[in-house]
């Protein structure tokens, strides 16, 4: 029996969807590797817009059916996540540390101590990993890359974008600064 293939415009694992959404990590890693070069205003006004993209494009992605399940490869190293982990740190300064309530843990509602800087890194090595993985040139590695970036948005890096989210709107704009109507 002959395989049929699909036409890439047809094709989920090409679609608008998941290009978008390579164009909008592929964007994040870009910004964050250069992260040392922007003070801090641009880099939180940058992620302040970003987050809800990846968020967004992440909740978009098509459901992708997997051939081969070995076909998957992480590709950002202890090294590599340390030392991005090391410059967001440092750019976030007394801004890093931010409280939330984690609504995994059902028998409290206690504040939970979290870090801009490894919220990001966390989310920057999902965002890597998919990239590379996706370009790999076998179809099977794309499925998984895909599918992947499902997965941990489900389970991950969704909810540390909304927390980190809601830490950087409070950064930038303080509550002393409301105006009263």
């Amino acid at each position: 029996m002959k395989e049929t293939k699909l036409n890439p415009v047809d094709d989920p694992l090409y679609s608008v969807k998941v290009l978008e959404m390579i164009t909008v990590a592929n964007e994040f890693c870009l910004f964050l590797e250069r992260a040392e070069e922007y003070e801090l205003h641009i880099l939180l006004n940058f992620l302040q817009k970003v987050a809800p993209l990846i968020y967004l494009k992440s909740a978009l992605l098509p459901d992708i059916e997997v051939t081969d399940e070995d076909a998957v490869a992480h590709y950002v190293t202890e090294e590599q996540w340390e030392a991005m982990f090391n410059l967001l740190y440092s750019k976030f300064g007394a801004n890093d540390l931010f409280y939330f309530v984690d609504n995994h843990e059902k028998s409290h509602n206690d504040p939970v101590k979290g870090s801009l800087a490894e919220c990001f890194t966390d989310i920057y090595q999902d965002m890597k990993d998919f990239l590379l993985l996706y370009q790999n040139p076998q179809r099977s590695y794309k499925e998984n890359a895909v599918k992947e970036c499902q997965r941990l948005f489900e389970t991950r890096y969704g909810y540390k974008l909304i927390n980190a989210q809601s830490a950087i709107h409070c950064i930038l704009y303080p509550e002393e600064n409301d105006i009263l109507f």
